[in-house]
């Protein structure tokens, strides 16, 4: 009897744990900064296609903007690290903040890394996926102010088919065939960008002073 007690207890712990709120996204270093401008590094590649770093990144810029910030141009940026011999994201994101923003004096910096970029033919259905991280950093002071992750992909709509398998596998072929043709990724590549950039603050970025600027455009 004191072991089923013991039991019960726990199972309810268990249950109590599991339907506990997520805890609040902590935003004091975010407020504390206030920053007002964001310079766009060119993103760390982690996925094998060798467009994802260049795609992902053109991307940002619009959502930034909406959300109240000037963003440093993408290609004028892109040109001046080339200028100075530093060609791809995972070189240039190991620049010191301090030295960043001493060539660009910008407020902050947004890192990304592309993790997944592209279509893979899985036995019965080709599936295009986007996936990417990104951290905010006060180029003033070296903290970091944010971070969030976001992915999508063309499989969340559902894959009905009343074809069979051969039906099934004929599709997912005719499917990557059409998604390399017409660059998929970059389409899935621009809810993913939304998604990570999103305003909000259940883990998203708060609005910048341009905010309400942006918005009557």
């Amino acid at each position: 009897m004191k072991k089923l007690i013991v039991s019960l207890g726990v199972l309810a712990a268990l249950l109590l744990t599991g339907c506990a709120p997520k805890k609040p996204y902590d935003y004091s270093a975010f407020r504390a900064s206030k920053p007002a401008s964001i310079l766009v590094l060119p993103a760390d590649n982690r996925a094998p296609d060798v467009n994802a770093a260049n795609s992902f990144t053109s991307l940002v810029t619009r959502p930034l903007a909406e959300a109240g910030y000037y963003v440093f141009p993408v290609a004028v940026v892109d040109e001046t690290f080339q200028q100075n011999g530093l060609t791809n994201g995972h070189e240039i994101q190991a620049v010191s903040p301090q030295r960043l923003h001493d060539i660009f004096h910008a407020d902050s910096a947004l890192y990304i890394s592309v993790t997944d970029y592209g279509s893979s033919y899985q036995v019965i259905q080709s599936v295009t996926k986007v996936s990417a991280t990104a951290r905010l950093v006060d180029l003033r002071s070296g903290k970091e102010l944010w971070q969030g992750i976001a992915t999508a992909s063309d499989a969340e709509d559902g894959n009905n088919n009343n074809g069979g398998i051969i039906g099934m596998l004929v599709s997912a072929a005719i499917k990557q065939i059409a998604s390399n043709v017409s660059d998929k990724a970059h389409t899935i590549a621009g809810v993913t960008s939304a998604r990570l950039l999103a305003q909000n603050e259940q883990g998203g970025l708060l609005v910048g002073p341009r905010y309400k600027l942006a918005t009557v455009r």
